[in-house]
């Protein structure tokens, strides 16, 4: 027998205004949530954590598909900013998404709002969103097409930071502003996100005890990535060289995009590449660790997870799927608001480790 609770479909309350204000916007989802509550006293307001997104306005839609794909961590309040140039007033549509239980059971909540303003309004852009937020949660900010001016107003309210270090065209100067973000709030960085099932797996294939002494031999790495996701291969580079206790040195281009260069162990040098691979997904497509003696493991990319194929010293060749291994983009956006609720201390030195790398 199932146990999970029985619903009717989803369904929506929803408000719009034009030429409106913060004080509007929120009198209005209070009213919203009033009067669904009177009228099924089964559903409650989820109160975890607040999204506040800032757009350009004809990437709107495209955004909050992106969102609407996030799975089952939806953020609490939603508030989608999308800025239109020439705009000088707000106009504002306010939605309460639910289903209805009918099993008896607590149904939930979500609200999502959506604001149109002008760039002039982003300065003060913390007098619309602070009454419009839920006091008292948590306060995600993602700005996925810059809009600096407004990041920097909504920090004081702002505790976690969602970036994506992959969109910007140079990788040390996206790593670098991370690294200046965590300063100011936690940083959930969706590069890094990429790089989780990677960095899984290779924890996984050294983990057995017999292997572990093979982590002190690993001579050389070499990882490989789509154009436009140099930041996540470097920081899953970073991140097996502050696990291991590497020295990373600059890397430098050779025979156009691929980097190489090394990381100190000791006395001993581990060589590191970092190269360009024809893929459709963002994120990496491969990575190979090579130990001494002979042993070395690659991951690639493949339908449905990823080909693992391992090579013993004595020669022989052993290929396997790891089934389920990619979340795709609509996951990594999922565990990215997800991850505004946890703290991962291996991202920082990664990061740190990263930098070194790249320069």
């Amino acid at each position: 027998m199932s146990t999970e609770p029985t619903s009717s479909g989803p369904t929506a309350d929803v408000w719009a205004e034009q030429d409106t204000s913060p004080d509007a916007i929120d009198a209005a989802l209070r009213r919203l949530l009033r009067e669904r509550h009177a009228a099924n006293q089964a559903l409650a307001p989820a109160r975890v954590l607040n999204l506040v997104v800032i757009v350009d306005r004809e990437w709107k839609g495209e955004i909050a598909n992106r969102l609407d794909h996030v799975g089952r961590y939806h953020a609490s309040r939603t508030i989608l900013c999308a800025v239109e140039p020439g705009r000088r007033t707000i106009d504002a549509v306010a939605a309460m998404n639910y289903q209805e239980p009918t099993d008896g059971s607590i149904g939930v909540m979500h609200e999502q709002v959506e604001i149109d303003l002008g760039p002039e309004q982003l300065e003060g852009i913390e007098t619309i969103v602070d009454p419009v937020a839920v006091s008292e949660l948590p306060t995600v900010l993602w700005s996925p097409h810059g809009h600096e001016q407004a990041v920097r107003e909504l920090l004081p309210l702002t505790d976690v930071m969602l970036v994506d270090s992959d969109t910007l065209l140079e990788p040390p100067a996206a790593l670098a502003s991370a690294a200046e973000l965590t300063a100011s709030v936690y940083v959930v960085d969706l590069a890094w996100l990429r790089t989780t099932p990677w960095r899984e797996r290779l924890a996984a294939s050294f983990d057995p005890p017999a292997r572990r002494a093979a982590l002190a031999r690993i001579a050389a790495l070499a990882v490989r990535y789509r154009v436009g996701s140099g930041a996540s291969a470097l920081l899953l580079a970073g991140w097996l060289a502050s696990r291991l206790h590497w020295e990373p040195e600059r890397l430098t281009a050779v025979a156009g995009d691929l980097l190489r260069g090394v990381a100190r162990r000791g006395g001993d040098d581990v060589g590191v590449e970092l190269g360009l691979l024809e893929q459709e997904a963002p994120g990496l497509g491969g990575v190979t660790v090579t130990c001494g003696h002979g042993f070395s493991l690659s991951l690639d990319r493949a339908t449905g997870g990823l080909c693992a194929r391992e090579r013993s010293p004595d020669g022989q060749e052993r290929v396997w799927q790891v089934l389920g291994a990619s979340r795709g983009e609509g996951g990594i956006l999922g565990e990215g608001v997800r991850q505004a609720l946890l703290r991962d201390p291996t991202y920082g030195p990664a990061l740190a480790a990263a930098r070194s790398f790249g320069g």
